[in-house]
């Protein structure tokens, strides 16, 4: 896969799962065709914002006096595309050039690209949020992202391969393809998340580093809320299979380039289980002998029964920990939370359950 084919998937994906995603490059690469080709293929309408010529209440609502009930109160009213979008229920909210967005339109737009709220009116869950932008130094009038808008995206660079733009002129341009995200995707989330548990645990630093330089912080950076923004793309390609570049792409846009190349490396180094493959087989597994390895291997065990809490995955997922307190109780014990919290209802108490107790008890998680 090419460059900018990884990228063009990279970005489907975010749309699909909704993690908003901001797709940079040089005036007059085709971004704005690609999103605008990208809405149309997977069938969503498109509304294009030029947050530029926006005021900050065309984001915030414009303020509006409603005498309805005897007593006047002040609503915020959405504007016409915001409307639109809520009427269709589903889409995708497209922010062009939001690098010569000034800094009181970028505050505006927080609540937006986060929460998709416009004024009063909460946007459907359907709706997905995108953006494209040069960089400030090639754009109009253009300015740096402030740090708290850019860390609410994935942010992905666009780049123009010579051989596609040729091929593109002469045989016209290819239709982009999308990944189809299989039923029950959602259940790699939890997994995903546990593996970047396990990797911060190692690397607490990196929890939150906000750049000190107003260029970089106007980029990806880590943080909680970019965290699990990498955990929930990770876990969608995972769910489709996607290659390592769209995978590395996708974890180095949401954290920045450092922090996503440390978790990539950690996660080969790992060698994780698949723990559905762990769960068919409990009897089978093998914990790993370094303590953040076994702890991130048992939590996504432990995150993928709280998944799909059936009885016997239940009781196939204290096999697992079971096992693993032969060898290191304090770490299964540790790791064991979501699946003390999942027990299905009607599910008896498996003898394994009987290892943990002192320790649960005192951890308040074991009446």
């Amino acid at each position: 896969m090419d460059d900018q084919a990884a990228v063009v998937e990279a970005l489907a994906l975010a749309v699909s799962v909704r993690v908003p995603v901001l797709l940079w490059g040089s005036p007059g690469t085709g971004k704005t065709s690609v999103i605008k080709s990208l809405a149309s293929e997977i069938g969503l309408p498109l509304e294009t914002v030029i947050a530029s010529i926006r005021e900050p209440s065309d984001f915030a609502g414009l303020p509006v006096v409603n005498h309805d009930g005897g007593y006047p109160r002040v609503d915020f009213a959405p504007p016409r595309w915001a409307q639109r979008l809520a009427t269709s229920g589903s889409g995708v909210l497209f922010f062009d050039e939001i690098s010569t967005a000034p800094p009181a339109v970028q505050a505006a737009l927080l609540r937006v690209v986060l929460e998709r709220t416009v004024g009063d009116l909460i946007l459907p869950e359907g709706v997905s949020v995108v953006a494209a932008a040069n960089p400030p130094e090639q754009a109009a009038s253009g300015w740096e992202l402030s740090a708290p808008l850019a860390n609410r995206f994935c942010h992905l660079d666009w780049a123009v391969d010579g051989r596609a733009v040729a091929d593109g002129l002469s045989g016209g341009w290819p239709t982009p393809i999308i990944p189809l995200l299989p039923e029950g995707w959602e259940r790699w989330i939890p997994v995903a998340r546990s593996w970047v548990g396990g990797f911060i645990r190692v690397r607490p630093a990196l929890a939150v580093e906000v750049p000190e330089d107003a260029a970089l912080a106007g980029r990806a950076w880590p943080s909680p809320r970019s965290w699990d923004m990498a955990a929930t793309l990770l876990g969608a390609a995972r769910a489709v299979g996607s290659d390592d570049l769209v995978r590395s792409l996708l974890v180095r846009g949401a954290v920045g380039q450092g922090p996503g190349i440390e978790l990539l490396t950690w996660l080969v180094e790992a060698d994780l289980p698949d723990p559905e493959v762990v769960l068919a087989d409990p009897e089978a597994f093998i914990l790993p002998e370094r303590g953040d390895r076994a702890y991130a291997a048992l939590s996504s065990v432990a995150s993928a029964v709280a998944a799909n809490p059936t009885i016997e995955r239940w009781q196939q997922g204290w096999v697992v920990f079971a096992r693993a307190a032969d060898s290191a109780l304090d770490v299964a014990a540790a790791a064991s939370r979501p699946l003390v919290r999942c027990r299905p209802a009607g599910a008896p108490v498996p003898p394994e359950v009987h290892r943990f107790t002192g320790l649960l008890h005192d951890a308040g998680l074991l009446d």
